[in-house]
């Protein structure tokens, strides 16, 4: 059985009787150890940090872009995932059921036609019948009078971006109701943002006042540049409101027309673009 380990007392007794023994026989100092200094413990090798975990979302994919690249993200990969986060949105509104009249009215939804990144987008106010039919926004008489205006601005369709307020047709192509922007309100604001225009064209008094949120005239909203969420907003005439059958003479017509032009040539130098020549009998690139 071993020997029971002493306790302090027991040690503090044996070192005194120790030293006692030394100096008897004539020792009078003794060296003290050499101890080698402790090795450094070792390097702690820290890894990156786990990336920030959030909830799934519309925007995920672009915001992990521009977290794994430092900063901004590579612009080809941003737009292809806003493209395809604007396909998800599409998909969902689809099926959207929160307005019961519209929803059963409806051929199909009217999301929007464009590229993500398009530095201009045109908001009118809802589908009408030729939009609900081909699911495509402005392609009745009014959207091709917008192909004209755009023509005479030097722009392409395709270079802009095309939605409206509501994405569901109203039946017999009446105003949208409040209760049925404010439902859509949701789409229209994610679109914008995943659309990420720097200007915005609000195209009618329905437009211009769901989108600024105001009761303004448009005749006050015209002539200058609004704010929504830093993107500067133009307000003008819907293209419905030029067309022949809506003005009681070719006078009231015209004037309309040079309205609208007025409001184009404003926004083509906002935007730093060439405003096209003056035609020979009319009012520059004015459409006809």
């Amino acid at each position: 059985m071993p020997d029971p380990v002493p306790g302090p007392e027991e040690l503090e007794h044996q070192a005194r009787a120790h030293l006692e023994s030394l100096r008897t026989a004539g020792v009078e100092w003794i060296p003290a150890p050499h101890t080698a200094p402790l090795p450094a413990p070792p390097a702690v090798q820290v890894g990156p940090l786990p990336a920030r975990v959030t909830a799934p979302s519309l925007f995920a994919g672009v915001t992990d872009a521009a977290e794994a690249s430092g900063g901004e993200p590579d612009i080809a990969q941003g737009l292809e995932q806003r493209r395809q986060a604007l396909e998800l949105l599409a998909e969902q509104v689809s099926t959207c059921s929160r307005c019961p009249a519209l929803m059963s009215t409806r051929t199909q939804t009217v999301f929007g036609q464009g590229s993500p990144g398009a530095e201009l987008c045109f908001l009118g106010e809802a589908p009408g019948a030729d939009e609900d039919a081909q699911g495509l926004p402005f392609v009745g008489a009014a959207g091709q009078l917008l192909n004209r205006i755009l023509a005479a601005c030097g722009l392409k369709r395709e270079e802009v971006y095309i939605m409206n307020i509501l994405r569901c047709r109203p039946p017999g192509n009446r105003t949208p109701q409040p209760d049925e922007a404010a439902n859509c309100r949701e789409y229209l604001e994610k679109q914008i943002e995943l659309v990420g225009p720097k200007f915005i064209c609000a195209m009618g008094l329905c437009a211009a006042q769901n989108l600024l949120g105001t009761a303004q005239s448009l005749a006050r909203l015209r002539g200058r540049f609004h704010d929504y969420h830093g993107i500067q907003v133009l307000c003008t005439y819907h293209p419905a409101y030029l067309l022949p059958h809506r003005s009681p003479d070719k006078k009231q017509e015209l004037e309309r027309k040079k309205a609208v032009w007025e409001d184009m040539k404003l926004l083509l130098a906002r935007m730093g673009r060439q405003i096209p020549p003056r035609s020979a009998g009319g009012d520059g690139g004015a459409p006809s």
